[in-house]
This record gives structure tokens, C-alpha cells and sequence, in this order.
């Protein structure tokens, strides 16, 4: 078989949900072959079993990559991808999962009708408290939209394997002290390569408090999103002429304060707001961190 697709799922630790992420893969309605490459970073519950047991239903369509050691969720995604023998990629985390089943049928056929480079949906995102639809509003296909708010969710991503090569030989992300790999990757789609988006919910985005993004640890929090914005401002810098460079700072300080606002000492709070300002000058004159100050003595009064 030689799949024209390739799904890969990256996964660590999550025995509760890979199952769910590998059957709304392999229950695809396609009429094209397509494989399901899942990236298992030496999981110490019982994921890599249950890797084993759809490998062993399905010997034609799943492939098992068992690191022997944990590699760390970035290598493991470069490393699932550098394994695939699909043209395209379609991109699920071992958390969330397929919820249409013409998902990679619609995507090839958009890709291949427009002769794009990477297609995208929305997605439902889903906590233990709500659901909803992501994004609420327009799905973004410019760098400098996305640049004010990424709209394309991982797990409703699919991309030509060539140009996610080149991503990665032009961008070199894996030099980079960057905590995720996909925000980068659609920001250099969305700047160099040709996107289209399909009106439809396809995938569910699981919201954990375990995950990286939604860490219930702030300070972890924290350092995740300052994370994205340094990977937003390096775009800005390097394909946007730095037309948006003003906006992101602030934004960067506005919302680490208002973590801030909410967790932390008011000492924390002060160093951060000095530290952003003694870098950036301009942001001195960021109103907004003087309400985001007034707004933590309050909180710190009434707790």
C-alpha cells in the first residue's frame, strides 16, 4: 500500500484518550489508501500497549514508532512526520480525535480542487466544564491575521509533507526554544504557502488541566505563553517586516500580567511589569498594566 495520506498522532501518557484519537483515524471514509503513524514517546502507563493492539488489528494501515527512551514531544513530532509516506500529513495529538468521517476526504479533495498547500477546519473544543466551537469568527489564512489570533488547530490540519520538510530545513525550530512545534508551522504556512479552510467542525481539541498549554501550574502557564508570543513576534520579525512587532509586545505584557493579576505576589507582579518595560521602553506607557496592577492589589484585599 502506498498511502496518498498519512495521519500522525503523537502521543504520552494518554491511556485514557489514545484509543478514541486512533479509531477516528482508521474509521475514515476515503477513496484513497491512508496510514496511521502514531509517535509513542515511551509512555509509562499503558498507551504503548494499546499502540500495539491497533497495530496488531490493523498491520496494513497502523505503524507504531516506540521510542525506547522519552525524546520530548517536539522530537517526536519531527521524528513522526520524518516517518510518513503519505504526499499529505493530517496532525492529531494522542488526546484529541477525529469526530468526522469524511474529514481527510474533504481536506484532499480541497487541496487538490485549489491546488493548496495546506488545508484547515474548525474544531470542537472540549473541557470537563463547556464545549465549543473554535474559532467562533473567520478562519485565517494570512500571516498577518494569524498573527493576531492563530486559528488553526492542530488536530484539524492538513498539509503536503514536502512543504512541512521545507519548513523545517528553513525554519530550523528545533534550535529554537520553543515549547510547541504546530503554531510555528501554520504561521510559516500562512506567510509563505497557499491555505484553505472548510466551514465544518471535524476534530475535538481536548482542553486537560495536565497539558502543556493548560497547565494549572501558572508559572508553567506562563512560560508556555510567553512562549507562543516569542514564536509570533520571531514570524512578525522575519516575514512581516515587523509591521505588528508594537501589538505583540503589549499583548505578550498584558497577558502575562493578567495571570499575574490572579496568581503570584504582588512582587512577581512588579518584577515582570519592570523587567517587560526595562526591555521594551514603550510599553511604560501601557495603560492597561496599570489597571491589570490596581486589579491584583484589589484581588490580593479580597482573598
Amino acid at each position: 500500500m502506498t498511502p496518498l495520506v498519512s495521519v500522525v498522532i503523537t502521543t504520552f501518557n494518554h491511556a485514557l484518550y489514545i484509543a478514541e484519537a486512533i479509531e477516528g483515524a482508521i474509521n475514515q471514509c476515503t477513496n484513497f489508501d491512508f496510514e496511521v503513524v502514531i509517535g509513542e514517546d515511551c509512555s509509562t502507563d499503558t498507551t504503548l500497549s494499546i499502540c500495539n493492539h491497533y497495530q496488531a488489528m490493523y498491520p496494513e494501515k497502523v505503524r507504531v514508532l516506540a521510542h525506547a527512551q522519552n525524546i520530548g514531544m517536539r522530537r517526536n513530532y519531527r521524528e513522526s512526520i520524518a516517518a510518513c509516506k503519505g504526499k499529505y500529513i493530517a496532525i492529531c495529538d494522542g488526546d484529541d480525535y477525529f469526530s468526522d468521517k469524511n474529514k481527510l476526504q474533504m481536506q484532499v479533495d480541497a487541496l487538490v480542487a485549489g491546488n493548496f498547500d495546506m488545508c484547515y477546519t474548525r474544531s470542537e473544543r472540549k473541557s470537563a466544564e463547556k464545549s465549543e466551537v473554535y474559532p467562533t469568527g473567520s478562519l485565517h489564512t494570512t500571516l498577518e491575521s494569524m498573527l493576531i489570533l492563530n486559528t488553526a488547530e492542530n488536530c484539524t490540519v492538513m498539509a503536503r509533507k514536502e512543504d512541512i520538510e521545507q519548513y523545517y530545513n528553513q525554519v530550523d525550530p528545533l534550535s529554537k526554544a520553543w515549547k510547541t512545534d504546530d503554531l510555528p508551522m501554520w504561521l510559516w504556512f500562512s506567510a509563505q504557502k497557499r491555505i484553505c479552510t472548510i466551514d465544518r467542525v471535524t476534530a475535538v481539541h481536548r482542553i486537560l488541566d495536565t497539558s502543556v498549554s493548560h497547565n494549572t501550574d501558572y508559572k508553567k502557564r506562563l512560560e508556555f505563553c510567553d512562549s507562543l508570543s516569542d514564536i509570533m513576534v520571531w514570524f512578525d520579525t522575519n516575514y512581516n517586516s515587523s509591521k505588528l512587532h508594537k501589538f505583540l509586545l503589549k499583548r505578550k505584557q498584558n497577558t502575562a500580567l493578567w495571570t499575574l493579576s490572579y496568581n503570584g505576589s504582588v512582587s512577581d507582579f512588579i518584577c515582570r511589569w519592570w523587567r517587560d518595560c526595562s526591555i521594551t521602553p514603550s510599553l511604560f506607557a501601557n495603560i492597561a498594566s496599570y489597571g491589570l496592577f490596581l486589579k491584583k492589589i484589589l484581588y490580593r484585599m479580597w482573598i
